[in-house]
């Protein structure tokens, strides 16, 4: 015997859902507006704070005790010069890790060790990392407080996020592609660069930019190596003492002048500047290889 359907038992069951879906459209609504609220308020204290203070002096300034002289070209190239160790390094030790992974290793219970290993890495705090770079880097290898001892610190930093967003972008490229490529003769190698690395690098520059911008914008790792917060003079070479935007930000945070608040306030705008920058050129590459394919 058919059940009836009792219309008016489904409208009530109805209405209570779009009810819930509602209250929670508006709850999740909320939360967007409370974090763009804060965000514009955070960057109307961080402006208006900056104003009159950022121009080109201060961009050719090196640190000065006086905050009408400071300037942050010091801690700019520096910047600079990490970036420079840190960029290749992660990105071929990231990119190259995920091929193998995901290309030529054999799916077992070692390979499974190491993914997660990998994922668990991605978690631990900086400092963690500076601590290691501070045993291995600066003490082991005798690098002392150089670039080069900071950019492979920050590169084991930023790695594990690389190689999980190349994995992901790998994974995500159709096997109709790979195998119309070995239906042409190709090998796996061919197969791997020609086809599946370009059809990835929007997802992989995506992944990488965004661990860039926290390798130039960590402190901690920093500090524990005991890059300088002062320092006058530009790095001539991988190997030459330097100090970073972050740093001379922290430093001029601590200072107990009033006038050293509007210089770090600057800093901070010529650093989110520089992070602008960077994703707008990771954006840019990401449109035109999604053109491709």
């Amino acid at each position: 015997m058919e059940k009836l359907i009792d219309k008016q038992r489904v409208v009530q069951h109805m209405n209570g859902r779009l009810l819930r879906n509602n209250v929670l459209k508006f709850l999740f609504f909320l939360a967007t507006l409370f974090g763009l609220i804060v965000l514009v308020v955070l960057l109307y204290r961080i402006f208006t704070q900056a104003i009159g203070w950022l121009n080109i002096d201060f961009l050719n300034n090196f640190p000065s005790r006086r905050p009408e002289n400071a300037g942050i070209k010091a801690g700019l190239v520096g910047s600079l010069w990490l970036m420079v160790i840190v960029a290749p390094v992660s990105l071929i030790l990231g990119v190259g890790t995920a091929i193998y992974l995901e290309e030529y290793a054999k799916k077992n219970r070692f390979t499974d060790f190491i993914q997660t290993n990998i994922s668990n890495l991605a978690g631990v705090p900086s400092i963690v990392f500076g601590l290691l770079g501070l045993t291995i880097f600066v003490r082991e290898l005798n690098l002392g407080r150089s670039i080069m001892a900071a950019g492979l610190t920050m590169s084991l930093l930023v790695l594990p996020v690389i190689v999980v967003a190349a994995q992901e972008a790998i994974r995500a490229v159709p096997n109709q592609l790979r195998e119309a490529s070995y239906g042409m003769g190709a090998t796996k190698w061919q197969t791997i660069y020609r086809i599946v690395l370009p059809a990835a690098i929007p997802g992989i520059l995506t992944g990488s930019i965004l661990a860039l911008s926290r390798a130039i914008g960590e402190t901690a790792p920093l500090v524990v190596l005991g890059i300088p917060t002062f320092l006058a003079h530009l790095p001539r070479g991988i190997l030459d003492t330097f100090t970073v935007m972050p740093m001379q930000i922290y430093n001029w945070t601590s200072r107990p002048q009033a006038d050293f608040q509007h210089v770090a306030a600057a800093g901070i705008v010529v650093l989110l500047v520089v992070l602008i920058f960077m994703n707008s050129i990771a954006i840019f590459i990401r449109n035109k290889f999604q053109k491709r394919y």
